[in-house]
Order: structure tokens, then sequence, then C-alpha cells
């Protein structure tokens, strides 16, 4: 399987959500069952049903944070010398050529990306237009209104 990109944050917040799923989640589901178990005909009880269901995603979402772990290749944006390119990790500095607006990201895994943090994924048309850009250059990106031209004004590793 490919390795995925994930910056050191993402891969923290992953690491905390598996310790939060294994120590607080999973003994949490596993005393509602006993607890469900204990009123008796199983048939027709429903709590014991959800918390059978609730047990089912939480072990699956374990099994996916773990997978995704163990094929993460954590790239620290800090120790980049990219030469001020436009890479994985790096935080851009941009200026919307139409409207003149002035915008922040960081290009980071897929996982981990969030608009409402200036997170963009490395697979999102805007990232793959930044990617390999220094700063002056001008990237058009395709977007669903037609092609946008954004200016490279700053990259930094943060």
């Amino acid at each position: 399987m490919n390795k995925t990109p994930l910056t050191v944050a993402g891969a923290e917040k992953l690491r905390a959500e598996l310790h939060r799923l294994k120590t607080v989640e999973r003994p949490n589901v596993i005393a509602a069952i006993a607890e469900a178990r204990s009123h008796g005909d199983l048939s027709e009880n429903a709590e014991y049903e959800a918390a059978k269901d609730r047990q089912g995603f939480i072990e699956g979402r374990i099994m996916e944070v773990e997978a995704k772990l163990a094929n993460a290749q954590i790239i620290d944006p800090k120790l980049l010398d990219a030469d001020g390119r436009c890479v994985f990790g790096a935080t851009v500095e941009l200026e919307d050529l139409d409207s003149g607006q002035i915008v922040t990201y960081q290009i980071v895994g897929d996982d981990e990306a969030d608009i409402k943090d200036s997170k963009i994924s490395i697979s999102s048309p805007i990232a793959r237009a930044l990617i390999g850009k220094y700063a002056g250059d001008i990237a058009e990106v395709q977007a669903p209104g037609g092609v946008r031209e954004y200016e490279v004004i700053d990259v930094r590793y943060l």
C-alpha cells in the first residue's frame, strides 16, 4: 500500500483520537453492553442493540485510525528545505487576482484537511495547482465557476 503524507500535527491528532477510543470509548461501550445484558432478554433489548452498534463503530474506527497511522509518511514542515517552493506541509499566502482577497492555506493530507482551519488537502485542485510554485508565481485553478488565478505571495514552512 502507498504511504499517505501526514503532517506531524495531523499524526498527533490521530494518535490522540486512537488513545481516546481505546482508553475511554471502548471501556464505556463495554460497560454499557454489560449493563444492558443485566436487564435480561436480549432479543427485545434496544439498549443492548444500540451498545453493540456503538461497539462496532468504535472498533471499526480504531482499525481505520491504526491503518492510517501505519501507512502514514509523517512530514515535518519545519524540516523541509524546499527552496521556497510550495510543497506538502507548506503554508502558502495567496492573493485572488479577481477579487484581491488574500488567503493563507497550509497544504496537508486528506485526513487533516479543514477549510475552517485554513488547511487544504494535497489532492484538492488548488493544492495541486500550487505544488512547485514559488512566491511571485501565478497558479491557475480550475474551479466549478471557471478558472481562478492566484498569485503566490509567500511560502513558509511552519
